[in-house]
């Protein structure tokens, strides 16, 4: 492994804890209100985009960083369906 890998992995563990704080703070105040659907679903197609990239060129922080994106971001979108205001 050489620095551009480390510098892939450091990127795809960035990537990942952006959503974090958002699905943390929905599931505990249960409010949901706030988060475009559009946006969610717009970020969940485009992971699925990525992982399909990852997955045809074996780039595991590609395919790490949006497996867990593409979780974090169903969450949300459920959170969306589920918690009415």
């Amino acid at each position: 492994m050489n620095y551009i890998d480390l510098f892939g992995y450091f990127g795809s563990f960035l990537t990942c804890i952006t959503f974090m704080p958002q699905v943390y703070k929905t599931w505990q105040t249960r409010k949901a209100g706030d988060l475009s659907l559009a946006m969610m679903l717009i970020v969940v197609l485009s992971t699925v985009v990525w992982l399909v990239y990852g997955f045809s060129l074996m780039l595991w922080p590609v395919i790490i960083a949006n497996g867990i994106v593409f979780t974090l971001s169903l969450v949300l979108v459920y959170f969306k369906l589920t918690f009415k205001q």
